[in-house]
């Protein structure tokens, strides 16, 4: 699953700095995660897994770090479900 938010943070998030430098639980905020990209990630999960977050979970908590996006994301949709990402 932390693959997996590393490929949509890569493709939306509009980081400074790059992805795969940072740890699961490093603060997204702190590395350059603005209010859009926080959308734009949002909008990208939902469409990619064709779900919709529910309103109660859209927190600034989701999107503080690649953990706590992936375990969100594995109580939306069952991670074997996933497609695997070029």
């Amino acid at each position: 699953m932390k693959t997996y938010v590393r490929s949509i943070l890569q493709e939306a998030a509009c980081l400074d700095v790059p992805v795969n430098s940072l740890g699961d639980h490093d603060d997204l905020y702190a590395a350059g995660l603005s209010s859009l990209g926080s959308v734009r990630v949002m909008m990208a999960i939902e469409e990619q897994l064709a779900i919709e977050i529910p309103a109660a979970l859209i927190t600034h908590e989701l999107f503080q770090s690649i953990e706590s996006l992936a375990r969100t994301i594995a109580h939306l949709v069952p991670e074997e479900s996933l497609a695997p990402r070029i």
